[in-house]
């Protein structure tokens, strides 16, 4: 516990690179817990990572989410996660950037999740795991795959499905690139 503003920053800066510490918490110094009470807030650190797109729900032109992967070291292309709704104008520029995947689709025949642990499908379509995308993070990933929806931040015109960090690493990885080619 501490009531320095810029230590709690470089808590929040050191600490959450440990597995398992996603933030910092913070509440009133009087307060007490209280059993179903929300008077805290956590503030959970978030980087930036890429991800390539894999499908989409909406339509191709339109998208509403972007589901994301990695491959991994066998050169297996494995789901992460999946963007929060992409505003009206992002969704115009992202699918600019969208090719319908063909036939021997990696994820042909794969359920997508609406959220962690969730039972809820999502219906989506298929793209061509080509394009690059870079997403805002939290800290907590779960056996390779992001607990958190993605933040969309921009098309990585600049990289390549190759350029993306491997399946099972964190979005502090992002210096770290697959060493498998994507196929």
């Amino acid at each position: 516990m501490i009531t320095d503003l810029a230590k709690a920053r470089e808590w929040l800066q050191t600490w959450t690179d440990v597995s398992g510490v996603e933030g910092i918490v913070i509440k009133p110094l009087t307060s007490k817990y209280l059993p179903s009470y929300r008077g805290r807030t956590k503030i959970r650190r978030r980087d930036t990572t890429e991800a390539v797109s894999d499908a989409v729900t909406g339509t191709l032109t339109r998208p509403q989410f972007l589901v994301l992967g990695r491959y991994d070291q066998s050169g297996r292309l494995r789901p992460v996660g999946s963007t929060v709704p992409l505003r009206p104008d992002v969704s115009r520029q992202v699918g600019e950037q969208l090719t319908p995947a063909g036939p021997g689709d990696p994820f042909e025949g794969v359920r997508f999740t609406a959220a962690w642990g969730s039972g809820d499908v999502l219906d989506v379509v298929l793209v061509r795991p080509e394009a690059v995308a870079e997403v805002s993070a939290h800290r907590a990933v779960d056996y390779g795959v992001f607990r958190h929806p993605l933040r969309f931040q921009r098309i990585r015109l600049d990289m390549t499905a190759g350029d993306v960090p491997p399946f099972g690493a964190g979005p502090a990885a992002a210096a770290d690139r697959c060493s498998t080619p994507a196929p």
